[in-house]
């Protein structure tokens, strides 16, 4: 299946919830979240129905897909590799999506997207342990080592993206330099820890799997 490239505000529309797609319109007044308009094609003023079980599930996996902006198969892959890991399935589906590269180089403020923290490792901005990797979904390891390359150090993106560390600062889980670009995977998050993301029902996503 091909990667979105739509409007992604409309993909949080649909699910009613701010995915953070776009850094920092997301958090200001444009985001259309805030304006409460209807999902699309949805008539705004039709009385809402009742949804299935099998349409809520649905639609908690489709909102964790598109929060780390994966695709169908790849997220299916993840799931299965959760699935027979030790300790709970949800919880080790967390974790995987939280080990990306392009999720940590978000988590650690480089970007103000994990979308454009994609680009930025697909550039070959990043480097895992001093050697440079540009797989978004290279599973990173507990102390190692992620910084920014000499070719990435200038960008504005990036500078800008990490005015938001001094603002916000850094999950738990993560170290960071600021001056050098340079932070550490100090150990793979609880699900607890993730709690940006506290309302997504990981269970619901299990049983849809498991029909």
């Amino acid at each position: 299946m091909a990667r979105y490239t739509g409007p992604v505000c409309r993909l949080c529309r649909a699910e009613q919830k701010k995915l953070m797609l776009k850094g920092g319109r997301c958090r200001s007044d444009k985001c259309p979240i805030n304006k409460k308009r209807p999902a699309p094609g949805k008539d705004p003023k039709a009385r809402p129905g009742k949804r299935s079980d099998y349409g809520i599930q649905l639609r908690e996996k489709q909102k964790l897909k598109r929060i780390y902006g994966m695709q169908e198969k790849q997220f299916s892959l993840f799931f299965e590799r959760a699935l027979y890991m030790n300790g709970i399935t949800g919880e080790n589906l967390f974790v995987l999506l939280e080990r990306r590269l392009d999720n940590v180089v978000y988590r650690l403020r480089f970007a103000v997207s994990r979308s454009q923290a994609r680009q930025i490792v697909l550039h070959g901005h990043v480097a895992v342990n001093g050697k440079r990797v540009n797989v978004p979904s290279y599973l990173v390891r507990p102390e190692d080592t992620i910084e920014i390359g000499e070719s990435g150090k200038g960008l504005v993106v990036i500078k800008d993206a990490l005015k938001e560390y001094h603002k916000s600062g850094l999950m738990p889980w993560l170290s960071l330099d600021p001056d050098t670009m340079k932070g550490k995977f100090l150990s793979a998050p609880r699900r607890s820890d993730i709690t940006d993301l506290t309302d997504i029902k990981e269970q619901m996503i299990v049983e849809l799997y498991s029909k």
